[in-house]
């Protein structure tokens, strides 16, 4: 296979995974009219199970799941307590509290707390080019969570933000932990999932979430695990695979926040908000600059 053959099809992965990627801001947004944070998660999580340990039996690798499960259960346990137990619980609970919009905008600047915590746990220093990032990507969050009144300081949905923003520090943890995670990505993702499921379960029992399900939220919920927790990871590690540019990929996940707000407003009945647009900019010229510097950087070395 050429080297442009190639990247041709990394790009159709990539793509396949973004496309799925900003339907889940509809799908959250549907799900949770029906489904608590809890019964979303717990759903979501065991359909994602499912579908991972059947990717994984296809390809021939259950005797290596269990012995990774048993040499790395204590890790396995730590991992899925982080994600996707607490990160989707917080998660979830911003989209709950906030128009999906807002929610899933302010969750894009996880990437600009990501580099601000390498600082202290991977011992990185931080360049102009992530000051001015951070500038950027903040303004717009702010700009969101007041809803364009910045000047009165008054938040739409205080807490909502407050889990949208939390839920960016969580997932930048996790990240920056998974730089040392020694399991193969594909076994590490399914007992994340398989070993935050007794988590989930235990709290579903604990809130009175195991009873009173309605029906019109399930398949919401099935779809979320199966595309966003499940489907999407797999295309997305097959276009970093194939490609020689990992850059040019990547870049791909700028698309998704702009079609997601067209999904909800054409699905999931949200109008679209200028101040969500004009956040969002700000959010996204951040993390552009950011990548440009990044590449800037790899391209001098």
């Amino acid at each position: 296979m050429s080297q442009f053959s190639r990247n041709t099809q990394a790009m159709l992965y990539g793509l396949g995974a973004v496309l799925l990627w900003s339907t889940v801001a509809t799908a959250f947004s549907i799900s949770l009219k029906h489904l608590s944070p809890v019964q979303l998660l717990l759903t979501a999580n065991l359909v994602s199970l499912i579908f991972l340990v059947c990717l994984l039996t296809v390809k021939g690798e259950v005797k290596s799941l269990l012995s990774y499960a048993k040499k790395s259960w204590k890790s396995s346990f730590f991992f899925g307590a982080i994600n996707p137990f607490l990160y989707y619980l917080i998660l979830l609970q911003a989209y709950s509290m906030l128009p999906a919009q807002e929610a899933q905008a302010i969750n894009y600047t996880w990437a600009i707390m990501l580099s601000f915590m390498a600082v202290p746990i991977l011992k990185q220093r931080l360049k102009m080019a992530d000051y001015i990032a951070a500038c950027a990507c903040y303004f717009g969050v702010l700009y969101i969570s007041t809803r364009g009144e910045i000047g009165s300081l008054e938040f739409s949905n205080g807490m909502g933000v407050s889990f949208a923003l939390l839920s960016t520090v969580i997932w930048a943890f996790y990240w920056l932990l998974n730089t040392k995670d020694e399991r193969p990505s594909l076994i590490g993702l399914t007992l994340n999932f398989a070993f935050a499921l007794p988590l989930i379960v235990l709290l579903a029992a604990a809130t009175g979430e195991l009873t009173q399900w309605k029906a019109e939220g399930i398949w919401g919920a099935v779809y979320i695990g199966l595309f966003e927790m499940g489907l999407s990871f797999v295309l997305w590690n097959k276009a970093l695979k194939l490609t020689s540019n990992a850059s040019q990929v990547a870049n791909l996940i700028f698309l998704s926040p702009l079609l997601s707000i067209v999904w909800l407003s054409q699905f999931a009945g949200e109008p679209i908000l200028s101040s969500t647009l004009i956040g969002l900019a700000c959010i996204l010229a951040g993390l552009f600059v950011q990548n440009w510097a990044k590449r800037q950087k790899t391209n001098q070395v």
